[in-house]
C-alpha cells in the first residue's frame, strides 16, 4: 500500500511513518500543505493522511481541491482538531475518516485497511 503522509509535527510524523513501514506500507511524507496538496495531485497513492493545521496550504483547502480536480483518492484526516462541527466539515468536503489526536497508529493503520 503506498501512502501520503501530510503531517508538520515530526514527532507524529516519525511515529506514523515507522508504524507503516512495519506493516510493509510505501511511505511519502511531507510536512507542508504546499507540497502536500502537489505531490497528492501528482502522486498515486492508496491513501492520504491529512493533517489539517499545517504551514502553507492547510488540510481542510488540500482537501477540497483534490476533490475539485475529481481526485477519489481516499483521505484520512488526522488533527487536534476535534470538536463536532470541525469533524463533520471535514467529512461533508470529502474526507473518507477523520481520526482525533492522540491517537493510536495501530487505530490509523485499521482504518487504513
Amino acid at each position: 500500500m503506498k501512502v501520503l503522509l501530510v503531517e508538520d509535527e515530526r514527532k507524529i510524523a516519525n511515529f506514523v511513518c515507522a508504524g507503516f513501514k512495519e506493516q510493509g506500507f510505501v511511505v511519502d511524507h511531507c510536512d507542508n500543505g504546499n507540497d502536500g496538496f502537489a505531490r497528492a495531485s501528482n502522486g498515486t497513492y492508496d491513501v492520504i493522511v491529512l493533517d489539517i493545521m499545517l504551514p502553507g496550504r492547510d488540510g481542510l483547502s488540500i482537501l477540497k481541491g483534490l476533490r475539485k480536480a475529481g481526485n477519489a483518492t481516499p483521505v484520512i484526516l488526522l488533527t487536534a482538531r476535534n470538536e463536532l462541527d470541525d469533524r463533520i466539515e471535514g467529512l461533508t468536503l470529502g474526507a473518507d475518516d477523520y481520526l482525533a489526536k492522540p491517537f493510536f497508529v495501530e487505530e490509523l493503520i485499521a482504518r487504513i485497511q
